[in-house]
């Protein structure tokens, strides 16, 4: 049988939650009836190439050093389709849509895009730009009902607008009893781990993340942090650290490829996010049996149902994931349940085998039209 080509067009490999869905996904991918191709465009975050190639991908670096120059490439990724013969594409975040939305206008292959963020949440220039050229396209996913419902409400697309909800590979993202993270940095066997583990940005708010871990552990000496990960703001966070005087009591391991050690050392996943879309490294944590303790910004209230599968919180009540860690903490046996009901919750609603189901559906479905 002959296979479909796919092409994957993202700006970055570096270990964003868009990023490493790639290679978790190509693990699951019928490569009999699929081959996949992938073009991003800055050399210098290439984390997960390694894993595409591992899983069989076929990846290209056309290197551009800024959003304009990333767009001028759409000669080269057509130049790319015509020798590969490419039939379908996968566009992921705006500038890569731009790009792809632009070849679907001089070549005719179906372009698809996946929407990981809330359009609210762009920079204007970002926004107007995806509004005007949105329809130049042949079928949108959001990550989440409401990264979709943020389309359709600032967009009013005329294209279909599916939503697609992230998952996660609940066989691989299991827990072990690795214990070497915690032996790393000096943790004891007993202590309760609070973590995270993402790209050092605004949303993030890891500023506020320091300061409710410092109230926790307060009055909780056997309490330790761990936050995976790197990003512009790092420099801002480490000095809040230092301020709130948490040396050998939060760990920075810095940018990490293999992150299941990470959720292994692990009890609460705890997020203070201002906004977001359905993150990754969320459904990973739940997967590792990590409780849950997060606002409730965007995807997130979607994946953990507040006093079922998790603790959530209002955005603006960020403060109150003080009370909600204490909660678990106070109370042993809660945690345990809270731990176990986070898998289950992947498990039944968020399989990454689901996801590539459905997507492979829409690939055919595309291909065939």
């Amino acid at each position: 049988m002959r296979k479909i080509k796919i092409l994957h067009i993202i700006k970055s490999l570096g270990r964003g939650g868009a990023e490493m869905l790639l290679p978790e996904t190509l693990k699951i991918h019928d490569t009999h009836k699929f081959e996949f191709h992938y073009i991003y465009f800055l050399p210098w975050k290439d984390q997960m190439v390694n894993a595409l190639e591992d899983a069989g991908g076929k990846v290209t670096c056309m290197e551009a050093k800024n959003n304009i120059y990333l767009f001028l490439r759409y000669n080269n990724v057509i130049d790319y389709c015509k020798r590969e013969g490419i039939e379908l594409i996968h566009c992921h975040l705006p500038w890569a849509g731009f790009l792809g939305r632009l070849v679907f206008k001089k070549t005719g292959i179906p372009v698809l895009y996946t929407e990981h963020n809330m359009q609210e949440r762009y920079h204007v220039v970002t926004k107007k730009i995806n509004k005007s050229t949105f329809n130049y396209q042949s079928m949108a996913f959001g990550v989440s009902e409401d990264v979709t419902n943020s389309i359709k409400n600032n967009i009013h697309p005329s294209i279909p607008v599916k939503t697609l909800l992230n998952g996660v590979n609940t066989g691989s993202f299991t827990r072990k009893g690795d214990e070497s993270i915690r032996e790393k940095f000096g943790i004891p066997k007993n202590a309760i781990v609070l973590g995270n583990v993402a790209v050092f940005r605004f949303q993030k708010r890891l500023k506020e993340w320091l300061q409710v871990f410092a109230k926790v552990q307060a009055t909780n000496t056997n309490v330790y942090g761990i936050i995976v990960g790197t990003g512009p703001l790092e420099e801002e966070i480490k000095e809040e650290f230092n301020n709130l005087d948490l040396e050998g009591k939060v760990f920075f391991p810095g940018l990490q490829t293999e992150v299941k050690p990470y959720f292994e050392a692990m009890d609460i996943f705890m997020m203070s996010s201002s906004f977001e879309g359905l993150p990754i490294a969320l459904l990973e944590a739940m997967s590792m049996e990590c409780a849950v303790v997060a606002t409730d910004a965007g995807g997130i209230k979607e994946v953990v149902i507040n006093g079922e599968t998790g603790l959530t919180c209002k955005v603006e009540d960020w403060g109150k994931l003080v009370e909600l860690v204490q909660v678990l903490l106070d109370d042993p046996t809660k945690l345990e349940k809270y731990k176990v009901a986070a898998r289950k919750r992947v498990i039944d609603a968020f399989s990454l085998k689901t996801m590539v189901e459905a997507l492979e559906d829409n690939y055919i479905s595309m291909h065939g039209s």
